[in-house]
């Protein structure tokens, strides 16, 4: 008998009609003959609300309260479901975190240790849909610990990948994945596949159908991702360890990601010798602040150099002050900082095997007068830093420079 997870975002959840509509197909997928568990997020807007009022509890909570706090909107939602199943007929019951999801103790953002699989096991053989709450677990020293924000993804994969399920659905309020925003580009595509890599690279760098964590999970357990519309009986995207059928000889990229949240650090009058940028980067991790890009640019070795690197935009403040903190150890003369920057990379297998494709993004981006503040590559993504204002035109002209938009019917409009 297959055994699938469904995970459904706080949007399909927003509400007693559309947990009514999430039941509905929680019932088809149990009457096909399927074990079925399901994840569930806090409804929309709930965490945001729960997050507020700890800091008006407190500007310095303790992480531990914080936690038990800001998971009760995932514990609503899952008993909800479960309430409703059994209204329709549905053999039904939720779970806790805390009783499957073993996590470190890291609260506010832990990672998954383990998953106790026998109860979720003796319900589904049972017959009884098993619906959980996404986002936490619990910790060694038995305290609840929630796993970051998006961290239901991570919850549903985790699950999926514990008790073997044969799938994985995302349920979200998109269709699938596409070949960038369809806000910024209306003729975007929806691909019928994409691979754990470009998946992975594609979350990282800003595409928000899926958290990064989550798809990094299910590439290790060779789990199959499907992203769905929770609103719309429609095909999805199919995330797979290798492309086939119509996408097997795509040679090119899948996508544009363009991502807002970046600030960038300049350090002058750094010195030019080993170790440097060990030493900055240094009390950042203390801070537990995360680094993208990193340009380290000397004129002759030995002399005084400059040091440009990325850190998320919220963590502006919280990273200018670490380093300022350091400035003797480090030994720069000034400190920039600018938070008018924005990320935008092309994304594909096809970057592999095909080395003009960045030269091509390069050249798009020079015809239409976008200056790249900083590049960095990995084995299949190019991502230039430009300025925020210039993002939406990048995203634009790049999506039209590698082939994806889509064809426009009669009316000028996306096929």
């Amino acid at each position: 008998m297959p055994r699938i997870v469904m995970k459904f975002g706080g949007t399909s959840m927003a509400g007693i009609e559309r947990i009514r509509n999430v039941a509905s197909r929680v019932r088809a997928e149990a009457e096909a003959g399927n074990q079925v568990l399901v994840v569930v997020s806090a409804m929309a807007g709930e965490t945001d609300r729960l997050v507020q009022l700890c800091r008006e509890a407190s500007a310095l909570s303790d992480p531990k309260e914080y936690d038990v706090v800001v998971a009760s909107g995932e514990q609503v939602t899952a008993g909800l479901l479960a309430m409703t199943l059994q209204g329709m007929g549905v053999a039904a019951r939720s779970f806790m975190g805390w009783q499957l999801v073993r996590a470190s103790a890291v609260h506010g953002n832990a990672r998954v240790d383990a998953v106790e699989s026998a109860l979720l096991d003796e319900a589904l053989n049972a017959g009884t849909v098993a619906v959980i709450p996404g986002f936490q677990g619990v910790s060694e020293d038995g305290r609840l610990a929630t796993l970051g924000r998006g961290g239901s993804d991570t919850s549903a994969v985790a699950i999926a990948a514990g008790v073997k399920a044969d799938r994985c659905d995302i349920y979200t309020d998109v269709d699938g994945v596409y070949t960038t925003d369809p806000r910024i580009v209306p003729r975007a595509r929806k691909l019928t596949q994409v691979t754990f890599e470009e998946m992975l690279e594609l979350a990282g760098v800003g595409a928000k159908v899926l958290q990064v964590r989550s798809v990094g999970l299910a590439m290790r357990a060779k789990l199959p991702l499907r992203v769905l519309s929770a609103f719309e009986d429609v095909p999805g995207t199919d995330i797979v360890a290798d492309l086939s059928g119509a996408e097997m000889e795509r040679n090119e990229i899948a996508g544009i990601a363009a991502d807002r949240n970046e600030a960038r650090i300049t350090l002058t009058g750094i010195a030019d010798r080993p170790g440097t940028v060990a030493t900055v980067m240094k009390p950042l991790a203390a801070a537990g602040i995360s680094v993208d890009m990193i340009v380290h640019a000397a004129t002759r070795a030995g002399e005084a150099s400059d040091l440009t690197f990325t850190v998320p935009r919220a963590a502006l403040a919280q990273a200018r002050s670490a380093i300022e903190q350091e400035q003797s150890a480090i030994g720069f003369s000034e400190i920039l900082c600018d938070d008018a920057v924005a990320k935008v990379s092309i994304v594909g297998v096809g970057i592999r095997s095909n080395p003009q494709l960045a030269s091509r993004m390069f050249d798009t981006l020079a015809e239409r007068g976008i200056n790249m503040l900083a590049v960095t590559t990995s084995e299949i993504k190019v991502s230039a830093l430009i300025a925020e204002d210039a993002l939406d035109v990048a995203v634009r002209v790049l999506h039209t420079a590698f082939g994806l938009d889509a064809p426009a019917n009669s009316q000028g409009q996306a096929a």
